[in-house]
């Protein structure tokens, strides 16, 4: 296990209050908690603008009436068929379906097919999720 460091920062008390009201809203246990997820979320971020491998998460919701856009979702994910980890469909109703995808790869890949995905005629609602291979975050105390 990695060394705790302990550090302090001043805080304007305004930015204290609502530092305290979001840890409080977020369900957490301690401010430290808090804090350190935080900044693994903006280490992920970082990670998305660097030439790295990530993983992200495309949610599609489409209608599957619409003619042939099955079959051309299906196709583009066979162009990224090295970067798909796995998909996953379900139907919501008789006429919309919910596809998510999850990928591996470099960030701008990744975010080519979330974007050839959502310019689809038919595609009602598409959002890309970023997130890490976790190999940047192995260290056990961030």
């Amino acid at each position: 296990m990695s060394e705790v460091v302990r550090l302090s920062l001043s805080l304007d008390g305004n930015i204290y209050e609502k530092l305290q009201l979001l840890v409080e809203q977020s369900g957490y246990s301690n401010r430290s908690e808090y804090i350190r997820d935080l900044i693994r979320e903006q280490l992920v971020e970082n990670e998305w603008n660097e030439e790295q491998q990530v993983v992200g998460t495309i949610m599609l919701i489409y209608n599957h009436h619409k003619r042939m856009l099955s079959e051309t979702l299906t196709e583009l994910q066979h162009n990224y068929h090295e970067d798909i980890l796995a998909s996953t469909h379900v139907h919501l109703d008789h006429e919309v379906c919910a596809e998510v995808i999850i990928a591996k790869a470099l960030p701008g890949r990744i975010k080519s097919l979330a974007d050839e995905l959502r310019q689809q005629v038919g595609v009602l609602h598409a959002e890309l999720s970023i997130g890490t291979t976790g190999r940047d975050l192995l260290t056990e105390g961030i």
